[in-house]
């Protein structure tokens, strides 16, 4: 019953929040919270319809998913691939690991000079601060997944004859898995947050460039439809994320949706067997 009505309050919450937005709009609440200048509802979904019947908008379009699908796939690999060497190897943890721990509190849009100073053109330096971005997420929830594998899984395929690739790929990445598709969810979102940033710093195509446009020229239902586009390009390849997991750890059990079984206590036959024993006892040492 609670699964039947789920995606009619989603939408119902979705249409409750536009409503409240058109009605603070639509009258300039102005308390404390300033919404005279904010575009209604309805504004920004003409700006919209506007933008989508020309060329431009999936011009950017196309430039963002292009850079967020590379630098994301590469730091998905790159992520795995070091978080796996540094949970295992000694060797590695002590090579790459110091370096590791003084890059990742450095905020990846931060690295835009870099980039700029690294790379030839723009378009590789904002593919470049996505990858950073999402490869250390990606890096630190593999690490943690391996290493937190029981080992009697590994000392079986040891005993039956197994060599290091195949406890890799047998036990060590299957086991991992889902820490890694956890990874794989924060930093899928916190690429689309430096992909924006970059375009509105030093880009020259895409959705952040063209956001950060319409501020410059006081286009408020523009910015709000970028607003938009983000926010769907974003719920698009997080639900992707989400799905792939799904299907790549179908052997996991789930327990979504299913009501916990009744648990029934019944007293232990021991117990009740006692009772009446301690009771003789007691009429025996009053006769």
């Amino acid at each position: 019953m609670t699964g039947r009505w789920s995606p009619l309050r989603r939408v119902l919450s979705l249409a409750a929040a536009l409503g409240l937005w058109q009605a603070l709009t639509s009258y300039d609440i102005n308390v404390w919270l300033r919404f005279e200048q904010f575009p209604t509802v309805t504004e920004v979904a003409r700006a919209y319809a506007d933008r989508v019947s020309g060329d431009a908008y999936w011009q950017d379009l196309t430039d963002s998913l292009t850079r967020i699908v590379t630098g994301f796939a590469l730091a998905a690999v790159l992520g795995v691939t070091v978080g796996t060497a540094v949970a295992r190897s000694q060797l590695a943890a002590d090579l790459l690991g110091p370096v590791l721990e003084v890059l990742r509190p450095v905020p990846a849009i931060a690295l835009v000079p870099v980039a700029i100073l690294l790379f030839p053109s723009n378009e590789q330096g904002i593919v470049f601060i996505t990858c950073a971005a999402a490869f250390f997420p990606v890096m630190v929830s593999t690490r943690h997944a391996v290493r937190a594998l029981t080992p009697v899984w590994e000392e079986a395929v040891l005993t039956m004859g197994g060599g290091r690739w195949r406890i890799l790929w047998s036990v060590v990445l299957p086991g991992a898995l889902p820490g890694i598709l956890g990874g794989l969810s924060v930093g899928i979102g916190v690429s689309w947050i430096c992909v924006i940033s970059a375009e509105m710093i030093s880009g020259e195509y895409g959705v952040g460039y063209r956001t950060w446009q319409d501020y410059t020229v006081v286009d408020y239902p523009g910015v709000f439809v970028g607003m938009v586009t983000i926010g769907l390009l974003g719920w698009l390849t997080s639900t992707a994320v989400e799905l792939l997991g799904r299907r790549l750890t179908r052997w996991l059990p789930r327990a979504e949706g299913r009501p916990a079984a009744p648990v029934r206590h019944r007293p232990a036959p021991a117990a009740t067997a006692a009772v009446p024993s301690v009771r003789t006892a007691q009429e025996r040492v009053r006769s």
